[in-house]
């Protein structure tokens, strides 16, 4: 028995081109309407294609809001193709009756080994050593571009989830003089934990891999940076919006922080109003700073893993079984 066999035409939505392979999977199980470009579609686009659909895989530029679900239309089945998912209003879904999964494991591994090639690429001084090489000026070794490394330094890990706990893992090889875990809620008995604000007074690193809500928007503000042992370098990958990058760009204007990656921007943080609408220009024309295009899941391998996972939870739920990775909150 195929995965299809005994079900009605159904019509499922994708709102970002995939794979093949994982097209033809859903194809079996009704009439499948693919974004044909690399560019997201806009909000109204998406919704508009979602009312008339039983099942969307969503991807990160997506966002479907209180306001869309208070009617769906024939929506019934939300397959996010990603494990953060603050851009759906999830409560707001169920109460729709509209069954929401998640893709919770596979992109843990990639984004932390992103988020240690960052901090390396940061302190090593990588981009300005490629682009020391590549203009000519680079004549054999000189005692140029200093940096820092990770063996015997002070690390902090703000979020203790998955991918804080995957960075502890490859930290543990460095040979850190200690690592400190910062959450309110996960502990990991390898770390010591702490409060945000005694980590960042002691830490050479610090690693952001913390959800975006109330409590930790802009936790990394000014009055954090103020507090924060100068010359600390932060990595990013959690979501753009738990640092001020305004505040931090002046951080490193005045000096106070060493150095800023980050694979997340806060303009990306779609589920809320007041984003801004691009990165700060003083933070992205510092030379302090190392920046990748949310790649911390870009991996061949794992993105079609990722979509074949979001495919499984579509099939099961037309199959009249329980998706196998749904949310409730």
């Amino acid at each position: 028995m195929t995965e299809s066999e005994g079900l009605p035409q159904r019509r499922i939505l994708v709102t970002a081109q995939i794979h093949e392979a994982v097209a033809d999977r859903l194809r079996k199980a009704g009439e499948v309407v693919i974004n044909p470009g690399i560019d997201p579609w806009t909000r109204e686009e998406v919704e508009a294609h979602a009312r008339d659909c039983d099942a969307v895989m969503a991807f990160m530029p997506d966002r479907l809001d209180a306001a869309f679900f208070a009617s769906p239309g024939r929506l019934k089945m939300l397959a996010c193709a990603l494990k953060g998912y603050d851009n759906f209003d999830i409560a707001a879904a169920v109460k729709a009756g509209v069954r929401v999964s998640i893709v919770p494991d596979l992109l843990t591994e990639p984004t932390a080994e992103l988020a240690i090639g960052l901090a390396i690429g940061l302190t090593r001084h990588v981009r300005m050593g490629d682009a020391r090489v590549r203009s000519g000026a680079f004549a054999g070794w000189q005692p140029v571009l200093y940096g820092a490394g990770l063996h015997r330094a002070t690390v902090a890990v703000v979020g203790l989830g998955k991918v804080g706990r995957a960075i502890v893992d490859r930290l543990a090889g460095f040979g850190c003089a200690r690592i400190m875990g910062v959450d309110p809620r996960e502990c990991d008995p390898r770390v010591e934990m702490a409060s945000l604000q005694a980590a960042g007074a002691d830490a050479d690193y610090v690693f952001l891999a913390a959800p975006l809500n109330a409590a930790t928007r802009e936790m990394i503000g000014r009055q954090y940076l103020s507090q924060a042992k100068p010359g600390q370098f932060i990595v990013n990958v959690g979501r753009g919006s738990v640092v001020d990058e305004t505040a931090i760009a002046g951080a490193l204007s005045s000096g106070a922080l060493g150095g800023y990656a980050a694979d997340v921007f806060a303009f990306e943080d779609w589920a809320l109003a007041d984003r801004p609408k691009h990165i700060p220009p003083a933070l992205g024309e510092h030379p302090a700073t190392l920046f990748t295009p949310h790649l911390g899941s870009a991996v061949a391998s794992v993105r079609l893993a990722i979509e074949h996972r979001a495919a499984d939870n579509i099939l099961a739920f037309l199959a009249g079984r329980a998706p196998p990775d749904e949310i409730w909150d």
